[in-house]
Formats: structure tokens, C-alpha cells, sequence
């Protein structure tokens, strides 16, 4: 094989993210050389507007509008992807790998939706593809699973892996500002930490991604996007924060994947977790992911989850990880993959405790009524907080925490509840985690 002198890269996309890859290669290049043992060099730069403003540090002459000046370019040997989304992103992706380059991308939905198509290709291929910016920014939460805790029978994995969710939810929580949904979410979009469309994030899709990424990598099979639950926030209110608070739980949107005799059950939610665990502590736009394995047991991944910086690390750690095996001739690093396929469960058979809050009519017998339904489907209450909240129309909130249920049976308790003539809505119901 001929010996390698030089690493040649080609960047797709030059946003918020390409713009730090690209920067920082450039103004860091003698120490990203000097740390892989030989010369990177960025020859192109593949963008959608020749004519957008950008980085005055990025020479024009690396910026193309054609992707076949990186894909075609046989000089070029590794490709790294920051454009996001599935199209034109992974038939790029499709493209780099056949073509035998290797691959570094921060692309979760691509990795999430195009997985194993795009691990085939890299084996057939003999490539790299590493993907630590997908899920985490600068967490090394990717790189963990797939070596340093792969002698782990892993259990369960929890984590807040959407920043734009969480800051969301902090600004709810804060009891001075008595901040609504509505509020929080212009206040992150003002900060920049949320989309001008934030339906990805405050409905839950995008930690599905990052969900079914880190679980087909903890459980070494598929979990696809369309086997996890997903519910999203915009439910929440700020009467939820204030009787989460005197119940003793934080309100988080979890991302949730465990191992329950034998099968897999993943999702995604709001959930009341008690003020004491480790992730009702992480506020704002952090992220942290708990995994919880056989030999190292609870382990937490904590940092800044999205951001020009953070995902500019992870791209550019993966990128010197490849740069190094090209450099000693290393193979590429294995996805690792069972023998053996753990089916999925639903939620509904999922146990564990809820939290419900309804609109009652101010009046004897309505808890009765309520009670009946429940313990007719074996849902034990835990606790009652009854609030006067609207006595000039003799209307209350009743929050309710149950013992362990089976969710389908709480689901079902809902809609019948629903009908009763003394409750006027089922204004919210969460589960509680840990």
C-alpha cells in the first residue's frame, strides 16, 4: 500500500458548525498535523450560495457549489458532512463511502433514519465512519459506547439530549418568573438556542434521533426512530413546575432507553424526576446522559450539548482519530453487532409512577368517583393535592401521583376519567422517572 503523506479533507456545509470545522482547521493546522504525524490540509468546501456572506478567514478558492469537486476528487480522504437533515446530507454521505473515503459526520437524523446502510457501505468499503457530533456536542457519549464501556452489558441509558428543550424548561421552572411555554420558547429563540421552527426539538424528534442512535449502539442492534415513543413538551404548564417542586420533582424531557427482562423499551418524554438525582440538577442548555452498565455501574456524561464549539470538538476529535489510523495503517473502527435481535417493547406495558392533574368541579364525591376508575384498573394513589385555584366558578386542580402502573391501564383511566361529568379536563399527565 502506498504510504500516506498527506490527509486531505473536504467539508460539506459551512453553517454554524462547518464555519467552526473549517475555521478551526485553518488557524490550527500546524497543531492538528503535529498531533495526527502529518500534513492536513482542507482543499474544499462544499456550500449552497456562492454569494452568502462568511468567515473572511475562509479563502474563496476552497468554496464549491459542485459536491463532485470533494466526492470525485481522488486526493480527498476523508469527507466531513455538517449540512444536517436527509437530503442532499445522506446521499452524500452514500456518495463519500462508496467511493471509499472516510466519513465523519454530525448528522443524528441521517445516522438515526440511514444507519446500517451506511455501516454496510463503510465495511464493503473498508472506511471509517465515526458520528460523535451526532448526539451530545462535546460529550463523548458516541466513542464511550462503541469502546471504552463495550465490556458493559448496558442497562438502561437516561439523559436530557435536547439543549433548546432544556433551557425551556429551566425558564418554566424558575417560581419567580411563572414563565409559560410560549414565553420560554421566544426567550431561547431571542437567545438563539431555538430554531425559528422549533418543532424538531419542543416535539421530541430530535432526541428520538440521538435516542435510536445511542441505543442501537448500547443494545449492538437497530433501534429505529419509529420504534420510540415520543411525546413533547408543549403541554407543560407553569402550575406542573409549581406542584412538581412541592411533590419534590424537577420536570426534565428525558430520553430513555432500558433493558427489561429481555427487551428493549425506548422513549422519549417529559417526566417529574426527584430533585435529588443527578439530572434534576442540569439546567439550561447542558446536557448529560446517564448510562448505567454491568461492570462500570451509573456513569454520567455531562457538558455543553449543541453550539458552534462543543460539536466543532467532536467533529474535529473524530477527525484526528482517522487522520492517526491512515497515518499507522490502522483498519477502520467496527460497529459492533449482536447475533441476536431484542424486540422492542411498546409503552404500554411500561410500570412506573405518574403524576395527573384535572380540572374538577368544586364539589363532595369527585375523588371518589376518580378512585373508583383507577383501582378498577389497579392503579394505587400515592398522594392528593387539592387546589382551590378557581373558586369564584367553583372549579379546582387535583394533582394525583399513583404508585407503579401499567401504562396502558393509566391511559385508558384517563379517557374514562375524561368523561366523568365532574371533571372539566385532564389538564396533564406525566410519568415520573427514578
Amino acid at each position: 500500500m502506498r504510504e500516506i503523506q498527506e490527509i486531505n479533507v473536504g467539508l460539506l456545509g459551512l453553517g454554524v458548525v462547518g464555519g467552526g470545522v473549517a475555521t478551526t482547521l485553518i488557524d490550527q493546522s500546524l497543531s492538528i498535523s503535529q498531533k495526527i504525524g502529518l500534513p492536513v490540509n482542507l482543499k474544499k468546501i462544499l456550500v449552497r450560495d456562492l454569494n452568502k456572506p462568511r468567515d473572511s478567514n475562509v479563502p474563496p478558492g476552497l468554496i464549491t457549489t459542485n459536491p463532485e469537486d470533494i466526492l470525485a476528487d481522488p486526493s480527498i480522504q476523508i469527507v466531513v458532512e455538517v449540512i444536517g437533515g436527509t437530503e442532499p446530507a445522506a446521499q452524500y454521505l452514500k456518495d463519500a463511502l462508496s467511493s471509499g473515503k472516510h466519513v465523519v459526520t454530525a448528522n443524528k437524523e441521517a445516522m438515526a433514519k440511514y444507519g446500517p446502510e451506511l455501516f454496510d457501505l463503510a465495511r464493503q468499503n473498508r472506511v471509517n465512519l465515526l458520528f460523535e457530533a451526532s448526539v451530545g456536542g462535546g460529550i463523548p457519549i458516541v466513542g464511550s459506547l462503541m469502546s471504552q464501556l463495550l465490556a458493559n452489558d448496558i442497562q438502561s441509558i437516561r439523559g436530557i439530549i435536547n439543549g433548546t428543550t432544556n433551557y425551556i424548561l429551566t425558564q418554566m421552572a424558575d417560581q419567580h418568573s411563572e414563565t409559560d411555554f410560549h414565553q420560554a420558547l421566544a426567550e431561547a429563540q431571542q437567545q438563539g438556542f431555538a430554531e425559528a421552527d422549533p418543532t424538531n426539538d419542543v416535539e421530541g424528534f430530535d432526541a428520538v434521533y440521538k435516542l435510536s442512535i445511542l441505543a442501537s449502539l448500547a443494545f449492538h442492534q437497530r433501534v429505529s426512530p419509529d420504534d420510540i415513543y415520543r411525546q413533547g413538551i408543549t403541554n407543560l404548564q407553569p402550575q406542573d413546575f409549581r406542584y412538581a417542586q412541592e411533590l419534590g420533582y424537577a420536570i426534565k424531557s428525558l430520553a430513555v432507553v432500558t433493558l427489561e427482562q429481555g427487551d428493549i423499551r425506548a422513549r422519549v418524554y417529559p417526566a417529574l424526576v426527584p430533585v435529588e438525582h443527578m439530572l434534576a440538577k442540569v439546567d439550561g442548555v447542558y446536557n448529560a446522559v446517564e448510562v448505567t452498565g454491568s461492570l462500570c455501574g451509573q456513569v454520567l456524561f455531562h457538558g455543553r450539548g449543541a453550539g458552534r464549539g462543543p460539536t466543532t470538538s467532536a467533529v474535529m476529535g473524530d477527525l484526528i482519530d482517522i487522520g492517526r489510523r491512515l497515518h499507522i495503517n490502522q483498519p477502520p473502527i467496527p460497529v459492533i453487532e449482536s447475533g441476536h435481535t431484542l424486540r422492542v417493547q411498546s409503552i404500554d406495558d411500561l410500570e412506573t409512577q405518574y403524576y395527573i392533574r384535572l380540572n374538577i368541579a368544586d364539589q363532595p364525591g369527585v375523588l371518589a368517583q376518580i378512585s373508583k376508575i383507577l383501582g378498577d384498573r389497579s392503579i394505587s394513589i400515592a398522594s392528593v393535592l387539592q387546589k382551590d385555584t378557581f373558586p369564584d366558578e367553583q372549579k379546582a386542580e387535583l394533582v394525583i401521583t399513583t404508585h407503579p402502573a401499567r401504562d396502558a391501564s393509566v391511559q385508558e383511566a384517563m379517557r374514562l376519567v375524561a368523561e366523568l361529568d365532574v371533571v372539566n379536563q385532564v389538564s396533564n399527565m406525566l410519568r415520573i422517572e427514578g
